[in-house]
This record gives structure tokens, sequence and C-alpha cells, in this order.
């Protein structure tokens, strides 16, 4: 199959990396609105055979099989439109757009002309999580949930123009960080019906968004669960989801998942993995994107749904903007408000 690549900033060398390693795949096109920026992609990435697109329509005329798309969320209302008209299958970098009210309208707007959306929430491709999902059905019913995301960004990280403001990013470590592991969790857990919150900026950073969120969840199952994600916590450390059951608990931090069973036994599964919790926000490996990678390709040779598609992608939104509305407001939020 033939791939294009639009957007070439910090994380199109992680695509570049999962594409040169998945079988079966040709990237054909790459495209940013610098020339200078798809020059350079094309010659550090030679050894992949793209070349560098003149516009859009290039793309969109072309007969590659989907394209993948990893722009800022503010830039891809008219990308996704020209794509969709054209019928080209996307595969886009998450967050679907800035707001919840946005991202409806990108799936809404890609379900009506037929085509294809899928999100990069590599996190789900974890190897471990398909032990954790097996393990999930003999653990019993959830109880009680807890969800760290306790990583670090520098100053420098949002010196960027535009990076952890609304306009572009659509928000802080919510949006941008920990959509991963809030995402994880709703697949594991099922949905979240209300939640408390208090999000802050702390004294590390200068940034319009919150670099630091605290919250309880309280689940559509009866269980509750606690959340807390930051990008202040020097030198930062692996993400945790703990998920408290009837039959035992299960511990999943940084690629090793531990179950301590009520009756005593303990198993582990996993390796080590980083994800980018530190100061280097690309220190982690790429073979989870090239995971999502060959199920979309797979998805769109079947014409089924991707591991991650678009609709999916819209309960972890939902849940960011309840718990946005919560720390502004002080107040208990039902998602069902949202």
């Amino acid at each position: 199959m033939k791939c294009a690549l639009i957007g070439l900033g910090m994380v199109s060398g992680t695509y570049g990396d999962a594409i040169r390693n998945c079988a079966g795949l040709d990237l054909s096109l790459v495209y940013a609105r610098s020339q200078e920026a798809r020059a350079n992609w094309v010659r550090d990435w030679a050894d992949l055979g793209a070349r560098a697109a003149d516009d859009l329509a290039e793309i969109a005329q072309s007969d590659v099989d989907f394209v993948i798309v990893t722009t800022p969320p503010n830039a891809r209302v008219d990308i996704v439109r020209s794509l969709a008209v054209a019928g080209k299958p996307i595969l886009m970098e998450k967050p679907v757009e800035r707001s919840v009210a946005a991202a409806r309208e990108l799936v809404d707007l890609c379900e009506v002309a037929g085509v294809p959306l899928g999100i990069m929430l590599q996190h789900r491709a974890r190897p471990v999580v398909a032990d954790l999902r097996r393990v999930m059905k003999r653990l019993g019913p959830l109880r009680l949930a807890e969800v760290n995301v306790p990583w670090w960004r520098g100053q420098s990280y949002y010196d960027e123009p535009g990076r952890g403001s609304y306009a572009r990013d659509g928000g802080g470590v919510m949006i941008s960080q920990a959509i991963h592991t809030m995402d994880l969790m709703l697949s594991l857990t099922g949905p979240v019906a209300k939640v408390n919150a208090m999000t802050a900026t702390t004294g590390f950073h200068s940034m319009e968004a919150e670099d630091t969120i605290a919250a309880g969840l309280q689940f559509e199952n009866g269980a509750v669960g606690q959340l807390f994600a930051t990008t202040a916590s020097f030198p930062g450390r692996g993400e945790t989801i703990t998920l408290h059951c009837a039959e035992g608990s299960a511990h999943l931090e940084a690629g090793v998942l531990r179950v301590d069973w009520q009756s005593g036994e303990t198993e582990t599964f996993g390796q080590a993995a980083s994800s980018g919790a530190g100061a280097d926000p690309m220190a982690f490996t790429s073979d989870w994107h090239r995971f999502v990678i060959e199920d979309f390709m797979q998805s769109v040779r079947e014409g089924r749904a991707p591991l991650v598609s678009g609709r999916d992608a819209l309960a972890v939104h939902t849940l960011i903007a309840a718990l946005e509305r919560a720390g502004r407001s002080g107040q208990t939020v039902s998602l069902g408000e949202i």
C-alpha cells in the first residue's frame, strides 16, 4: 500500500521510523507548509523514497491508499475536509481537535463522506495491554482506579509558539500528554459518569493552559477513581494505571503489568519501556506507532473499523472537556452535560 504524510514537525520522525518498519507500506508523498521543511525531511529520510508534494491538492489527487496527518490540531479542518472529499482514509495524530465540539465536527465530516478516520492513541497498542485485557476478564468487577501521569517538560518545551495554548493545542497536560493514559483507562474501565477536579499551572511553567490536574472520577459501573497528571514532576516518571477489582488488582507501569490476586498469587507480564515521560518528549519506541499504522492498513483493506476510530476517541475528548469544566467551576460535572 501507499501512504502520504502531512505535517513534518517533531513527531514526524517517529512516524518515519514506524513506516520504515511497516511491511508492505511505501511512503510516497510528504507535505508541510514550509518548502524548506519538506526538502529537509526528504533529504533526512531519503531511504524511504518519498518525494515532497507541492500542495495538499497533489496528495488528495494522488493514488495513495491513505494519508497520515500529524499537524497541530488547529491546522486540520481544511486538510481533513479536502482528503474526505477525495475519499482518502485518514490516520491522524491525537488529539482529534482542540475542543470536543470541534472533534465531533471532524468525526461527523468523515462519517458523512464515508471516509475511515483513525486516531493515533498508541498506548492501546502496547503488547502488555492485551495481557491486561485478558486478565480483566478474570479479575471481576472494577471497584477502584488509580491513574497517575507524573511527567516532566522544561519551560523550553512550552517556549514554542502556541504550545500549551487553547488556540493551537486545545489545552495543556490533559489533551497533549495524559490523553494517551486516559484513553487507555477508558478502554479498560468503561465510561466515566461524573467528575470533580482541580486544575492549575505551577510555577515551573509559563503557559496558558494547565500543567497539572488532580481529579476524582465516578464510573458508570459504580466504581470510583482518581486521576493525577502533570508535566511539572521532575525528572519525570512512567505513567501508571492501577485497577482494583473484586478478585485482585492489576498495576500497569511503563510496559510492565503486575497482577496481585486476592488468593495470594502474583503474575507479571511485559517489559519496561519509555513513553516520553521526561525532558525529551520523543524518548519512546516507534513500535506502538507501527502497530497502529499496520492495523489501519489492514482495516482499510478489510473495510472494518481501525484500532481507535475517530468516534472512539470522542470518549476521551468528552472526559477532558468535563474535567476542564469541573476545574474552572469547582463543581461536580456530569459527562452527560458535555
